[in-house]
């Protein structure tokens, strides 16, 4: 199983700081993670947070491809119905290219009402339309219409669909599958049947929140004030322009209670490296797992907490992921 870490480039108010030491420092841990033998470094996309999320991962990923060699970048997600297509083509194209094919494009729908409206697009028809862009960057490549194109042929295009009939949609389109859902091989595996694909090709990826440490006692107290920080902070901007009340906050002790065990694996993971290879390998089991990726950083952590977990993502856990 291939292993990454993952970014979002928030900064929060609380513990704010210069934006440029901001992202220099996480083009620094990327270079960090191609030296060490990471398998990939992935970025993700919001708009509007108070936190500065990072509104342009593909701007991120080309960043990153001149300061790396190795190591495979992605997006996860783009949210596809905010982007017109020639642009996610020619933008995608441009950092596989600076990376000499090291590109894999994540695309999903997104949820927020906020940035529907910023972009001015339509949320209802956000599968709809999310599919379409499937097909016409597809399309937009392969009669070169837009111009240059990539370097991988055929390219890895995934879709962040969690649920079920998403997970169909995206095997109809033939795509890599951005979740690590086991509810969601079957319907995938579907989708690729009846679209005429070997159901053999199916391929799932993503996501773990993640904090691996040698000290679970002794860190905690530090961790747990991001870990409710970036959650909190989530599950607000998911509501927000709708109609839904604000949920309570978390309680960060029950999350990690849970954490460890293969029902509450896809909320958190908090242990050492052992602990949280067994729960990676409980969780993915059976699945046709290509890569998973953790969290870098919780909510803008101090550097020398995201460098020490950087190393020890790649130093003891992916060792013990490496016949997954």
């Amino acid at each position: 199983m291939k292993v990454g870490i993952y970014f979002d480039m928030r900064n929060p108010p609380p513990w704010q700081r210069s934006w440029s030491r901001v992202y220099g420092f996480a083009l620094e841990m990327c270079e960090e993670a191609d030296r060490l033998g990471l398998d990939s470094v992935w970025f993700s996309e919001h708009h509007g947070f108070e936190d500065g999320y990072l509104p342009q991962p593909l701007t991120m990923a080309a960043a990153a491809a001149a300061r790396t060699r190795r190591v495979r970048l992605g997006t996860a997600v783009i949210p596809a119905p905010l982007h017109a297509a020639p642009e996610l083509a020619e933008q995608a194209a441009i950092v596989d290219i600076i990376s000499d094919g090291r590109l894999d494009l994540g695309l999903g729908t997104g949820y927020r009402v906020p940035e529907y409206r910023l972009y001015g697009a339509d949320l209802a028809k956000r599968y709809t339309v999310t599919d379409q862009r499937v097909r016409e960057i597809r399309g937009l490549w392969a009669e070169s219409l837009v111009t240059p194109g990539p370097v991988q042929d055929p390219f890895p295009i995934w879709l962040g669909y969690q649920g079920p009939q998403g997970a169909r949609r995206a095997g109809r389109l033939g795509t890599g599958l951005l979740s690590l859902n086991p509810a969601l091989l079957t319907p995938y595996r579907d989708g690729l049947a009846e679209s005429g694909y070997d159901v053999s090709s199916a391929r799932m990826q993503g996501s773990f929140t993640t904090f691996v440490t040698e000290d679970p006692e002794g860190d905690w107290p530090e961790v747990r004030k991001y870990l409710a920080y970036q959650w909190d902070s989530y599950r607000r901007y998911m509501v927000e322009g709708t109609d839904q009340p604000l949920p309570r906050p978390i309680d960060p002790e029950k999350w990690r209670e849970t954490g460890l065990s293969a029902t509450g694996v896809g909320q958190f993971l908090y242990g050492t490296p052992e602990e949280t290879a067994d729960a990676i390998r409980t969780y993915v089991k059976g699945l046709p797992v290509e890569g998973v990726f953790l969290w870098a950083s919780l909510a803008g952590m101090p550097e020398d907490m995201v460098a020490r977990q950087v190393q020890l993502i790649a130093g003891k856990l992916r060792p013990l992921l490496a016949d997954v």
